[in-house]
């Protein structure tokens, strides 16, 4: 199989792997109410673990270590304005007014002056970032998380962000792009660009966690929370994000 397979068969792929998963039953002690299938994820993060150290990692470091900089920034910069203009969209369907419009502000700012995304002007100019998902935006309006599910490659997620995954992918702008050479080789590019981002935090994770899989877990419940309650959750109750 050839490294063109798109994310969009992935996602497929994880989406009916994750209904069968789910029948699964836990084999852990005193597992985590939000995570009913942990003894299968923590195995699934083993082996993502595996992947990243002998893949993602090593070629994440070379990236940093050879592009400067100042390119790094740009590309940064162009997947963050793709990724505006489908947060607008997300934030519309949530009634979000004022942060579809800001979102917007920053796609039209970023893509003209900002040349194409790579300069992001519109952070210059004080025009807030919103980002948005199709899985927030499902909570918005009453889904909730159901439980927690690590997928092959792909990492983190609830039920409902698997859920979601099919829709948010017709969103990215570049799974639009008719070439499947572009594609594919964009889509790369943003992986790159963005686990070299989190190469310190890593790190970092890796020498503080005890537990490497619920500082994980625990991490992405929290991440988001603030996100679906826009910075203020309410207090937990202990079954769900």
């Amino acid at each position: 199989m050839t490294l063109g397979i798109s994310l969009r068969r992935v996602a497929l792929w994880s989406l009916l792997g994750c209904v069968v998963l789910l029948q699964a039953c836990a084999t852990v002690k005193n597992p985590d109410p939000r995570d009913p299938i942990e003894s299968f994820n923590r195995s699934m993060f083993g082996f993502n673990d595996v992947v990243d150290k002998a893949v993602l990692k090593p070629v994440a470091t070379a990236y940093r270590g050879v592009v400067p900089e100042l390119v790094r920034k740009g590309v940064g910069n162009f997947f963050g304005n793709l990724e505006d203009f489908w947060s607008a969209i997300n934030n519309g369907l949530q009634l979000r007014g004022r942060d579809m419009g800001d979102n917007l502000g920053r796609f039209m700012v970023n893509t003209t002056i900002g040349l194409g995304g790579v300069i992001d002007v519109a952070s210059d100019l004080n025009i807030e970032r919103h980002p948005g998902n199709f899985g927030l935006t499902l909570g918005r309006w009453g889904v909730r998380p159901g439980p927690y599910v690590v997928l092959p490659l792909l990492g983190s997620y609830t039920l409902r962000e698997v859920v979601a995954i099919p829709v948010d992918q017709q969103g990215n702008l570049v799974s639009q792009i008719p070439d499947e050479g572009t594609r594919t080789g964009l889509t790369v590019l943003n992986a790159v660009d963005t686990r070299a981002k989190y190469l310190r935090a890593g790190d970092v994770v890796e020498g503080a966690a005890l537990d490497r899989y619920s500082f994980t877990r625990d991490a992405y419940f929290q991440r988001q929370r603030n996100q679906q309650y826009d910075g203020n959750p309410p207090e937990e109750d202990g079954t769900e994000p």
